[in-house]
């Protein structure tokens, strides 16, 4: 599978603890502009509407070839997941200091959404990992630390 749409941000403001592979509920012209790439993930959320897992604010742009079909870009869409990941999901939104967030698209054959659960990280640790990144780099490129 294509990874069509990332969530670079969100790998570092959130310490990733654990992710989940889900599918999701789409029109036909969506999901053909989603192999198109013309989703983004910016600002993206994962919640609960009763029992169902639901991503919110996943802006998905109209699929220029379609009819007079009407689009919401940024509508509720729900999440395809098994009882058991729902219910662990379900427990660590309950946790302080731990949310659920899309970390990237996938399209194939089905249009996929990986999502993690992750803590917030503070603004120290942030620039520990802007420091680790750059230490790693320059010994990539044969420097000295």
């Amino acid at each position: 599978m294509k990874v069509v749409a990332g969530n670079r941000r969100a790998r570092f403001d959130y310490e990733i603890l654990e992710s989940f592979e889900a599918g999701m509920v789409l029109t036909g012209p969506e999901a053909k502009s989603c192999r198109m790439g013309r989703a983004s993930l910016a600002g993206a959320y994962v919640s609960f509407r009763g029992p169902k897992a639901v991503l919110r604010q996943m802006n998905i742009s109209a699929y220029p070839f379609a009819k007079s079909v009407p689009h919401e870009p940024l509508r509720d869409r729900e999440l395809l997941l098994n009882k058991n990941e729902l219910d662990r999901l379900r427990a660590s939104l309950s946790e302080k200091g731990l949310t659920v967030i899309p970390l990237e698209l996938k399209a194939g054959k089905f249009i996929k959404i990986v999502i993690a659960i992750g803590k917030g990280r503070k603004r120290i640790d942030k620039r520990r990992a802007i420091r680790e990144k750059e230490v790693k780099r320059k010994l990539r490129e044969g420097r000295e630390v």
